[in-house]
């Protein structure tokens, strides 16, 4: 009852506001279909009416329920899933990687603080906050949270920037007060599971930021790692920092002995355990540990050369140190955030946040393709942004996921996120035991680290031809983002690639034009025979004799396909691509069906039409000013083009298959076009017939628009000329219920008339009082020969008999057109007769 007042109160109030609700059969053609639609209603196939889809469905499936809510709480903490099954073979391998990548963060935290123009315990709380918070709200067991070059870099830019115009806010504060405004809006992303958006940002762009970054930290090195003495800024653009660098070599003092020593020990103990571990593969294990531990061990040694020169002159040392480092977290307390200092950084928070999402989500993405598991990128951001905002707190900065820890963590043989609850009581163990060895690690040492850590971020030559491969356009991406970041900064070289990315998939998405698809027969081969339709195998050129459209061998071995008539599908030109039918189109989308690309489909749809068809009245023309100014026709002492040998347009056929949604703009454009070819082709009416529309809403928003049924012409018996053609498919197999039941039901109608060997006419007219008697006949006679009534077996409607025009594939749809058009042909040749 209440739907029934609700549907009432709907219907007046359409009708006082001027609504059409019956916008589905304006013409009133369902009854003109009622033939069509008798033969699934009884026989051996059920009437089946494909129903819209509603508001309230759509509501249904987007607000979510209370079980939604309790899985959503539950899936912000996924260690939840697996911490209950913690064994010792877990925790073993935990062990070993979260020991390993703790003695490699170490030195590297505070390698990065000195790029953030920070001390360098500041390092050490960002990685102590990183490895503690991530494992609470981890998705992948190898990425390593904590303070990396790129952010580091854009970190003390930053700092460096806002305290030339507000001197009052310290390089912490400026530092802290970022890490909690970019890991809020990370947070926020991540809480609503938007993690989708780090998919706009393609390898490309994020290959190009990397190399560009890498570059230009590496650069920024050089000055500490030779103790150049020279006062010139590292923090601009990368060619700028090379020339100066070059220009005040004579300048570098003994530090380039200890930078120089440290690169070029890097790089050698790495290399001979690379060879190592080829020579000697079931050492490879122990090569490994020996090549991860080399930062540690090199500044070890570095720092003993230091401690053992500088002992005695801590005051004047020979070279550069890092000089004290409080012990413990002498920094922790509640981080100062107000609006002005806020203001002064907000137009680099969108650098800033890009820099935290792109690093973090591309390895932890690239790590779980390679140890075979999915991360979550929504629970990722929230694990991020967590990290951030409460780092600060300790005395933290920014801090996303490091490529190089990642690596050496998840072949260290890491089996849980827990691990870098191990990493962090290792950093924790230094903070408070190792301050004063500290204190003597050479600076340029430190700088050598830096750069043969950003080393590994830039992009190789062999991956950039890989690229050019697959996209050419994609590299031309690339050096554009390399070139901004070395001849501009990290963020503009960031901006340029993201928004070039963009540029391109719009460009791509609007000039999209899909492709008009001919008939192409092709046959089964294996090797160098064809399968004939017994199964056996013949020379090639043999053709089986019973291969025809007419053989009920569901095998046989032709099969119709579709290729487009352009012929840049890479196919054999070779090959005759045959048009369908004189008058009949298929044209396939390319790239979806909205509005960015809709006027570009539809124009290149209509044109290619209008070339290859004519009028239907050639005499629609009589005199000059009856002409549209548009098509003045030929110039004076000309005369037409003939184009009475081209077919007139009878059908189009579209191919959805690559359309999973429409919207106002593009369906208007079919309705638009529709009104000009039926225009272009009156009196005639045009059908519109529709391949793989599979999305339901697709198919109401057609609907709404009057495809999915005949249109009428000018005359109402056009209607009535249509035949509909119905997709059908067997149901269950020849033991089900269903079957036992409809043999039983089929047998009943086996009355054979005794002289004629025909099915009684009254047992016809009975179980089929809507037919004629010789429709019922044909009827009766078809479904006797047929395989599915031999079989006992069951067959149903595909598709809605409301819908008759949208099929289940190009097959069907062709069928259908062709099959109309040659009956409203026929009938045109009786009336001209």
């Amino acid at each position: 009852m209440p739907g029934e007042i609700a549907t009432k109160v709907g219907h007046t109030l359409a009708k006082v506001l001027g609504i059409k609700l019956q916008y589905r059969d304006p013409l009133g053609t369902s009854d003109h279909l009622s033939r069509g639609e008798s033969i699934f209603s009884s026989g051996t196939a059920d009437t089946y009416v494909e129903p819209e889809p509603t508001s309230a469905e759509w509501l249904y499936e987007h607000v979510p329920s209370r079980h939604d809510v309790v899985d959503y709480l539950i899936s912000l903490f996924p260690f939840l899933s697996w911490i209950g099954r913690y064994n010792l073979q877990w925790f073993i391998g935990d062990l070993v990687a979260g020991i390993t990548v703790g003695a490699v963060v170490v030195p590297q935290g505070m390698a990065y603080a000195k790029l953030a123009d920070l001390p360098v315990e500041y390092g050490l709380y960002a990685s102590f906050m990183g490895v503690l918070i991530y494992w609470f709200f981890a998705t992948s067991k190898d990425i390593t949270i904590g303070p990396v070059a790129v952010m580091s870099t854009l970190t003390g830019n930053i700092i460096i920037e806002v305290q030339g115009s507000h001197p009052e806010f310290s390089k912490p504060e400026i530092a802290q007060a970022l890490s909690i405004i970019a890991g809020a809006i990370v947070t926020f992303i991540g809480l609503i599971r938007w993690g989708f958006i780090v998919d706009f940002i393609p390898l490309t762009a994020i290959s190009a930021f990397m190399t560009g970054s890498a570059i230009n930290i590496a650069s920024g090195q050089v000055k500490s790692l030779l103790g150049e003495s020279a006062d010139f800024s590292t923090r601009g653009a990368t060619y700028e920092i090379i020339i100066n660098t070059l220009k005040h070599l004579p300048s570098a003092k003994v530090d380039a002995a200890m930078g120089l020593t440290a690169l070029f020990m890097l790089y050698g103990i790495r290399s001979a355990c690379n060879y190592g571990a080829r020579r000697n593969p079931q050492k490879a294990k122990l090569f490994f540990f020996l090549s991860t531990l080399r930062t540690v061990f090199v500044i070890l040694f570095y720092t003993m050369i230091s401690a053992a020169v500088n002992l005695h002159r801590r005051d004047d040392p020979a070279f550069k140190v890092l000089g004290h480092v409080p012990r413990g977290f002498q920094h922790a307390g509640v981080p100062t955030l107000t609006k002005p200092l806020i203001a002064s950084f907000a137009t680099n928070l969108p650098s800033a946040v890009i820099v935290l999402l792109i690093e973090h989500i591309a390895i932890s993405k690239s790590f779980g393709r390679v140890n075979n598991y999915v991360i979550n990128p929504s629970q990722e951001m929230v694990a991020i942004g967590v990290t951030n905002l409460l780092g600060p707190f300790v005395g933290g900065y920014p801090a996303t996921g490091s490529f190089s820890r990642t690596a050496i963590k998840s072949k260290a043989g890491v089996r849980t996120p827990l691990a870098g609850l191990i990493t962090a009581i290792v950093v924790l163990l230094a903070i408070y035991a190792l301050p004063a060895v500290f204190f003597y690690i050479p600076s340029s040492s430190l700088s050598g680290v830096i750069i043969h850590a950003v080393g590994d971020l830039i992009t190789p030559p062999n991956t950039v031809y890989q690229f050019w491969l697959v996209s050419p356009f994609d590299v031309i991406i690339f050096f554009a983002g390399v070139l901004v970041t070395v001849f501009s900064s990290i963020e503009n070289g960031v901006y340029t690639t993201i928004c070039v990315s963009a540029a391109l998939l719009l460009w791509r998405i609007v000039k999209a034009r899909g492709d008009f698809l001919g008939k192409v027969r092709v046959h089964s081969v294996l090797g160098d025979h064809l399968l004939d339709s017994n199964g056996k195998y013949g020379p090639v050129g043999q053709l089986p004799a019973q291969a025809s459209l007419g053989s009920n061998d569901p095998d046989n071995t032709f099969r119709n396909v579709y290729l487009p008539v352009r012929r840049q599908d890479g196919s054999n030109p070779q090959i005759s691509v045959e048009h369908p039918y004189p008058g009949v189109f298929i044209y396939r989308f390319s790239e979806g069906f909205v509005y960015p690309n809709a006027n570009h489909e539809t124009d290149y749809l209509v044109s290619s039409i209008f070339k290859e068809t004519r009028r239907t009245n050639l005499e629609s023309y009589p005199t000059l000013g009856d002409r549209p100014w548009n098509n003045p026709g030929p110039r004076r002492g000309h005369v037409e083009e003939d184009r009475s040998q081209l077919p007139c347009l009878r059908a189009v056929v579209l191919d959805f298959s690559s359309v999973n949604n429409v919207d106002v703009t593009s369906v208007q454009n079919l309705i638009d076009i529709r009104n000009q070819l039926d225009h272009y082709a009156s009196p005639d009416p045009v059908q519109w017939h529709f391949a793989y529309v599979n999305n339901r809403w697709t198919k109401r928003a057609l609907a709404s628009a009057g495809f999915g049924y005949p249109s009428v012409g000018s005359e109402e018996s056009s209607v009535k000329r249509w035949k509909p053609i119905f997709s059908v498919a067997e149901l269950g197999g020849i033991d089900s219920a269903a079957a036992v039941a409809e043999r039983e039901r089929l047998e009943k109608l086996k009355t054979i008339d005794p002289e004629h060997g025909e099915p009684t006419q009254t047992e016809q007219e009975q179980n089929h009082p809507e037919n004629s008697s010789n429709d019922s006949i044909n009827y009766q006679s078809q479904l006797k020969t047929s395989t599915a009534y031999e079989n006992g077996r069951k067959i149903a409607l595909v598709s809605g008999i409301n819908l008759p025009l949208f099929h289940v594939d190009i097959t069907s749809a062709l069928q259908s057109a062709i099959a109309n058009a040659k009956q409203y042909e026929t009938h045109q040749k009786l009336v001209d007769a």
